[in-house]
Formats: C-alpha cells, sequence, structure tokens
C-alpha cells in the first residue's frame, strides 16, 4: 500500500518572514504531536475541573489521560443534550466550561429533526482564526504570486437566532464571518476578497449573491482564485450567473445596482464600486449568452490559478461538473473543520480531489479515534498512535468543554506529516442523503416515507419498496425518491397532484437543516417521487445478487450511487412527481 505522507517543509527557499513562521510552527507542533496532546488535555481538564460534567464522573481534578480515559465515557449529542438544554434555558452554572458559553454553534439535526447545538466559548475564535492563518503561507508553497490579485469567494451568513435563555445560536461560519477577527482583519495582500464584507454580512441569500457575483465581475482582471465554502456552493454561483447574467450585464453598463438589492448597507458599499463599463458589459453578455458554457470560469475569469472549495465526502459528486466549468483547473480542499472544533489542514492543496488528505493539528483539541472493527469505546486510540491503512471514528475533547465528544466523522488513515498522522475523509456515520449541508440518515429518511405513506390509505394503496438518490445533475441539486406501489383498485389509483402532496409531506417531516436550505438558502429543489413499475426491486435484487451479493444477506439499499442501479431504476419510471411548493421553515427559537 503506498503511503501518501508529505515531506517537511522546506523553510530556507521561502521570501516570507511571516510565511516562514507560519510553516515552522506547522513543523512544530506535527514533530511533537504526543507531548503537544498530552499538554491539551491537560490544559483542558485543569481549567474545566470544577465543572458540572467533570465532577459528574468523578475525575477529581484528575489530568491525567489514564484516568480521563477510564471515568469520562463517550458521547454522542443525545447525551449531552440535556446539559446543552439547561446552557440555552439560561442556566449560567459551570456545566461545560469554567469560561462562559457565549454562543451556540448549530450543527445538522438530531435524530428528532432538531439542530444541534454546541456551546462554545469567546477564545475559540481566536483558535480558529489561527487555523486559517496557516492556509496561505502553505498555499503560498504550491502556487505563486497570490499576493498579485484578489480572491473570489462566495461566503454568506444564515439568520441567527437566539434561545430562551438569550444566547446566540448560529452556524459556525455565520460566527466566524460575524467576528472581529474576520471583519476587521488587517490588510493581507495573500488575502483580499472581491467582495467587500457588507455583502458576506447580508442575510438574504439572493442580495448577497448578487451583489457577490457582480463585484466579481467588475474585478474580473484580478481574480486568481475563485471559491466557496463547499462544491455546491460554488455551481450554485455558476447557475445564479446563468440565471441572472442579463441583469447583472445591464447594471454594469449603466453603473448601477437592481433594486432588487434593498439592503442599505450592501447598496452603499456597491455604489463605491460600480462605474460605468459598457465594455465589460458587452463582453459579460458576449461570454453569458453562449449555449456552450463549459470553461466559464476561466473565460470570465482568466486569471484563475485554482479553485478553493470542500470537496470531500458528499461533495465529491460535484468534482466533474467542476472540472467542466473550469476547464479541468485545480481544486483545493484546503480546511478541515466541524462545529465542533477546527481540526487540520491540507498541506499538499494541489493534490487531486480523490487524494485529498488532512493533517490534524494537535494544539486544536484532543483527539482520539475509535476503530471502526471495535465498537467498544474503551479500544479508543490517541491521534499518535493510529495506524496507517485503518479507518477510524473521530472523537475530541475541546476547550469549550466537549469531552470524548464523537463527531461523527469516518476517517481513513492514509499517512503522515512528521509525526502527525493524515487522514483521508470517508464518510459521516449514518448519512444517507446529503446535497450541501444537509445530513439526512437512514432512520429520518424511513420515518419521512412512513408518514407520506399514510396519505396512500384513502386509496388503498401502500409503497412496496423504496430507496433514494441525491441529484446532483442540476443546480440546486435535490433528492429523488423511487417508489414502487401496490394499488389495490387501478380504477381509484393516487393522483399526479397526490403523489406530489406526498412528496410535500416528506419534505415537512425532514430535519429543519434541509427545510432552511430549501426555504431561506435554496441550495436543494424540491424533492421529487420517481414512481417505478411492479417488480422493479425484485429486478434490483437480481442484479445485486449476480455481481455477489449474497441472498440470505441481501438488504434493499435505502440509498444508490451506483450508476448501472441508478439507470435500472431510472428506466423503470413510469411517472415523476415533485413538490408543488416549499416546506415551513422558521428560525428555531429553542
Amino acid at each position: 500500500m503506498a503511503v501518501a505522507s508529505t515531506v517537511p517543509f522546506r523553510l530556507d527557499s521561502l521570501a516570507s518572514d511571516k510565511d516562514a513562521k507560519a510553516l515552522q510552527f506547522i513543523e512544530e507542533v506535527t514533530r511533537n504531536v504526543d507531548s503537544v496532546q498530552q499538554r491539551v488535555l491537560r490544559e483542558i481538564l485543569s481549567r474545566n475541573a470544577e465543572t458540572e460534567y467533570l465532577k459528574r464522573f468523578g475525575l477529581n481534578g484528575a489530568t491525567d489521560r489514564e484516568t480521563f480515559k477510564s471515568r469520562i465515557p463517550v458521547a454522542g449529542y443525545e447525551d449531552i443534550q440535556p446539559d446543552v438544554q439547561r446552557v440555552a434555558n439560561g442556566d449560567k452554572s459551570p456545566i461545560f466550561s469554567a469560561h462562559p458559553i457565549s454562543e451556540f454553534l448549530t450543527s445538522s439535526g438530531t435524530s428528532g429533526g432538531e439542530r444541534k447545538l454546541l456551546p462554545t466559548i469567546h477564545e475559540e475564535s481566536d483558535r480558529r482564526q489561527l487555523l486559517y492563518n496557516l492556509l496561505m503561507p502553505v498555499m503560498n508553497l504550491y502556487v505563486p504570486g497570490l499576493d498579485k490579485g484578489k480572491g473570489l469567494y462566495f461566503l454568506f451568513v444564515k439568520a441567527s437566532t437566539k434561545t430562551p435563555g438569550g444566547i446566540l445560536a448560529r452556524p459556525a461560519l455565520t460566527s466566524y464571518y460575524n467576528s472581529d477577527q474576520f471583519k476587521t482583519r488587517p490588510y493581507d495582500p495573500f488575502n483580499v476578497y472581491t467582495s467587500p464584507n457588507e455583502a458576506i454580512l447580508c442575510t438574504d441569500s439572493f442580495q448577497s449573491m448578487y451583489a457577490q457575483m457582480l463585484c466579481g465581475l467588475v474585478t474580473r482582471d484580478e481574480v486568481l482564485r475563485v471559491g466557496a465554502v463547499f462544491a455546491s456552493g460554488l455551481l450554485r454561483a455558476i447557475h445564479f450567473l446563468q440565471t441572472n447574467w442579463k441583469e447583472l450585464a445591464r447594471d454594469i453598463a449603466n453603473g448601477t445596482l437592481n433594486p432588487k438589492v434593498t439592503d442599505a448597507s450592501v447598496r452603499e458599499c456597491m455604489e463605491k464600486i460600480l462605474k460605468p463599463d459598457p465594455e465589460l458589459a458587452e463582453f459579460i453578455t458576449m461570454e453569458c449568452s453562449k449555449e456552450n458554457w463549459e470553461r466559464i470560469i476561466v473565460r470570465i475569469w482568466p486569471n484563475t490559478k485554482y479553485l478553493e472549495v470542500i470537496i470531500t465526502g458528499a461533495m465529491a459528486q460535484y468534482v466533474s461538473t467542476l472540472e467542466y466549468y473550469s476547464g479541468g483547473l485545480p481544486i483545493a480542499s484546503t480546511i478541515y473543520a466541524s462545529s465542533e472544533c477546527y481540526f487540520g489542514l491540507n498541506l499538499n492543496p494541489m493534490c487531486k480531489p480523490s487524494e485529498v488528505a488532512y493533517t490534524i493539528m494537535p494544539n486544536m483539541a484532543y483527539f482520539e479515534f475509535l476503530p471502526l472493527e471495535s465498537s467498544s469505546p474503551s479500544g479508543a486510540v490517541d491521534l499518535a498512535d493510529v495506524e496507517i491503512g485503518k479507518e477510524y471514528e473521530f472523537v475530541v475533547t475541546t476547550y469549550a468543554g466537549l469531552c470524548r465528544y464523537r463527531v461523527g466523522d469516518i476517517l481513513h488513515v492514509i499517512g503522515f506529516h512528521n509525526s502527525a498522522p493524515q487522514f483521508r475523509f470517508v464518510r459521516r456515520n449514518n448519512v444517507l442523503l446529503s446535497i450541501e449541508s444537509d445530513k439526512t440518515d437512514e432512520a429520518e429518511l424511513q420515518n419521512a416515507v412512513e408518514k407520506a405513506s399514510l396519505l396512500l390509505k384513502e386509496f388503498n394503496t401502500r409503497v412496496v419498496d423504496y430507496t433514494s438518490y441525491a441529484d446532483t445533475n442540476q443546480i440546486p441539486g435535490h433528492y429523488v425518491i423511487y417508489w414502487e406501489l401496490l394499488v389495490k383498485d387501478s380504477a381509484n389509483a393516487p393522483t399526479g397532484d397526490f403523489l406530489s402532496r406526498c412528496c410535500l409531506q416528506m419534505e415537512e417531516s425532514l430535519n429543519s437543516v434541509y427545510r432552511q436550505s430549501r426555504v431561506a438558502d435554496k441550495s436543494i429543489g424540491p424533492l421529487e417521487i420517481r414512481v417505478v413499475q411492479n417488480g422493479t426491486f425484485e429486478e434490483l435484487t437480481d442484479y445485486s445478487i449476480s455481481r455477489g451479493s449474497s441472498m440470505s444477506q441481501y438488504k434493499v439499499p435505502r440509498c444508490v450511487s451506483f450508476t448501472p442501479i441508478v439507470e435500472l431504476l431510472n428506466s423503470r419510471v413510469v411517472s415523476k412527481h415533485f413538490s408543488p411548493c416549499l416546506p415551513q421553515w422558521a428560525p428555531e427559537r429553542r
């Protein structure tokens, strides 16, 4: 097995002292992984020794690894949710952390469909910023001259809410973009964005996207890199350009701003940027009116050196589409982070998308790994002790007070940088469907199908079997649910309109992250039910058995992605039905 390790950085060839210091820091912490991890654990346990959570399990002020592992259990969100709810309701006692909980970072839904609330503290924003500050020094090793232009990054915030106790609750990136570290960041020629803060911080997704796209177009010759957080987000931006290029070109020609953009701060900053440019407007019109949009990124932004998006996990499905629109530009997936904690970096950012691996920075939190072959939490191994070729479930202990918390990511060890392991992201644990930031597991999909199936009773019809598919062939992508129906009375079969109601019922049953993506962010399209011929799932079984599946152990997969299976299902479709309207969604207050 090939080991895809990276070699230590050559610091003597660097032109920038600032870069040299950042890379030297990476070298130091990755050479001393275990000692750094022991120090981090001591710091966390010392400062939080008097918290209710650690006292509950009798840690009694101990800060050593062995006592910590023997007394503190590995936990999932359901285990800490009652304590989280106490904090959310206004309990100010030190439950998780000796430091006050500054806000909750929201993550994907629980089994009950609610959004997770993950506690954080003020100093965590400094720790996140530390990791961001390491990105460009690494990138400068691979791509020279990034200080000679700008980055066109489509960055967005979501609406913040407050818990009943008055604590702010918002996604991690919304928190970061609203932080002083981001809003008042010092000028850095290697990190200049085309989008002004006002456009990024506008919570209306259309107005934010419109202003950011307009800024990207008027500075097209200065753009050296194009990106978004997720690959799907960049494709959504391209789709937005396809839909709105006429209005954008008109604004560029006249030096005016579309009246649909009503946010006062956005309008004020855009008035300083926009100047009439008929020549640029004519160019945009010429390129965007062509039927063929292949290489559109380099046609509009000809100096682009690479794309920067997350393309691991569910985002891998978008790689070929990005390559089509960019003419095969390199795709950099630079950082590994979650709402729980920021974890590490890709130290070889120009690698192929299929080879992306992240080096965990041992100073960020205390990390443990549960081997997949062992279901026992007692088998958790430390960061320095993972083995190449094995897969692990990720467990984290943070300065903000999460203790031995299961992040839910499955990681594969592919090598080392010095003594720091490098991991390839394999998948989210138990996630079935995902288009963007949504994550729908098998239990949730089953629940949605069951609720929609209840509507079929009046037609004396039931769902014989079902599976699903995340269709990303169009932007935005959408969920496709394949249903095989048993209709007892063909004269009283469910109508097309009724099956569309079933689509909406399924959407209403999915979690708030999915529904927000549909309603507010418009990053997911209407759910679709495709009714297939009777006997289709028997054919699916026969096909799978012919490929080596065991007859006695075969189970219908609740999600499919293998092309021949998708093609088989699509060839048996007798009708297609879409959700007729948006599901209900409103910002949560819990």
